[in-house]
């Protein structure tokens, strides 16, 4: 095949195929399955909204990384959004502040991201909670059990939640003013580079800098870390964050599974995102990701930009990474439920309704109407687009291709077109007891 290089996608943005279509879809049912457990209710947002309003509710980086053009219709400047976060907090502020209670809604959808001199891929899908009017601990403790639901929903079983505090960072960086030096000590510290820490820390004040110091090294078992922290001379807001910290892993253990508690880690040391977050943080890591696919924490000033005071907590899960986790553990894509039914055209008509009756039990079917094909070329086209079983319908009967590789009767054919699925089932491998 000859490639016309004038046909080309836009930097940063990619094409899902049938299998690859199919992996992210069901991780985000999964996700979305697994909040909706917990009271959570789809919401759908915008694609984009006019910038200003958008970028009240993100962050200096979030900022940065959005897209913004001139909307033709009314001229204003209008921006993609690159976090779905300040989305929800407009739609609170705004639509549901007569709501006399918390309020547990969830999404997905795409996010685009401005990166310059990047060519990775700038529109990436995602799926979060929020939970707005809980104050912490137990607002944190519920979105890290959700949290820990969602890490769950995986296929994989190498993952873990590292739980943490805005405020240590704040603590440790709050007086650093010099521009350069704040730099390098951010940087150090997300590479828990002890020796690059104690390097831009020089001349700091001693407390200051033995915290910064002592920040690379707070990653781990919970009592460890915090018997660890607690060591240090930590002013009264870094103290409380323990305390904090302590109340919400104890307020979680009643809340979730006793494996996904034990996975929990305390990491004292992450920066990124500290002058976002008010309290809790945490991130959700999963096996061949380097990074987190999971990230969240309390935002209690959020909603306030929107002119609506009301504390909120809640985190968004990168669908790409999870996606990765999953190819990396070895595990194949989902085969969704889907058939493709081929026929002699003597048995069209039953193939017609042998497909409907199989549209009737939940599944994805097709009739290759009107198209002679070789086995071979049936089997490659099937797993080309996505179906995981063949029914060749003959005058004798038929045959399923894919799976057992078994063959069925006629006489089973028009009982399932009659509604009667059960043998049909079993013969396609897709009954219950597969």
């Amino acid at each position: 095949m000859t490639e016309d290089r004038s046909i080309r996608l836009p930097v940063g943005v990619r094409d899902f195929l049938p299998r690859a279509a199919a992996r992210r879809r069901a991780i985000i049912e999964r996700l979305l399955g697994a909040f909706e457990s917990w009271g959570y209710a789809r919401i759908i947002a915008p694609a984009f909204e006019y910038a200003d309003v958008l970028e009240r509710g993100l962050g200096r980086d979030a900022k940065a990384a959005a897209i913004r053009f001139v909307e033709p219709l009314t001229g204003e400047i209008v921006a993609l959004r690159p976090d779905i976060t300040s989305q929800v907090a407009r739609m609170v502020a705004t639509r549901l502040t007569d709501v006399d209670g918390p309020l547990r809604l969830c999404y997905e959808g795409a996010v685009t991201r401005l990166t310059p001199g990047a060519r990775g891929q700038r529109e990436l899908l995602q799926a979060g909670v929020e939970l707005i009017g809980v104050a912490s601990p137990e607002g944190d403790a519920e979105a890290l059990a959700v949290a820990g639901a969602a890490l769950a929903s995986m296929q994989v079983d190498d993952v873990r939640l590292d739980l943490g505090h805005a405020e240590m960072a704040r603590t440790a960086l709050g007086k650093v003013t010099d521009p350069d030096r704040r730099a390098d000590l951010e940087a150090a510290l997300a590479k828990k580079d002890r020796a690059g820490v104690a390097a831009a820390a020089t001349g700091l004040p001693v407390p200051q800098r033995a915290l910064l110091v002592e920040l690379p090294r707070l990653y781990g078992a919970p009592k460890t870390v915090l018997s660890r922290a607690r060591k240090l001379r930590l002013p009264a807001p870094a103290r409380h964050a323990l305390d904090t910290i302590e109340q919400v892993l104890a307020l979680a253990k009643d809340l979730m599974d006793s494996e996904q508690h034990r996975r929990i880690t305390i990491d004292l040391g992450e920066v990124r995102g500290f002058e976002y977050y008010t309290g809790i943080r945490f991130a959700g890591y999963g096996v061949g990701v380097g990074d987190a696919v999971l990230r969240g924490g309390r935002y209690d000033r959020l909603l306030g930009a929107y002119g609506y005071d009301a504390c909120a907590t809640g985190f968004a899960v990168d669908i790409e990474a999870i996606a990765h986790s999953e190819r990396s553990a070895g595990i194949a894509a989902p085969g969704a439920a889907a058939v493709l039914i081929a026929s002699v055209p003597a048995h069209r008509s039953l193939a017609v309704r042998v497909a409907a009756a199989l549209r009737g039990v939940g599944l994805r079917v097709a009739v290759d109407a009107g198209v002679r094909r070789s086995a071979n070329a049936l089997a490659t086209y099937a797993d080309r687009v996505g179906f995981v079983r063949v029914l060749v319908v003959e005058a004798g009967g038929a045959r399923v291709m894919g799976g057992s590789e078994t063959g069925v009767s006629l006489a089973a054919l028009r009982r399932a077109a009659r509604g009667d699925a059960d043998t049909l089932l079993g013969a396609l491998g897709l009954g219950e007891e597969s």
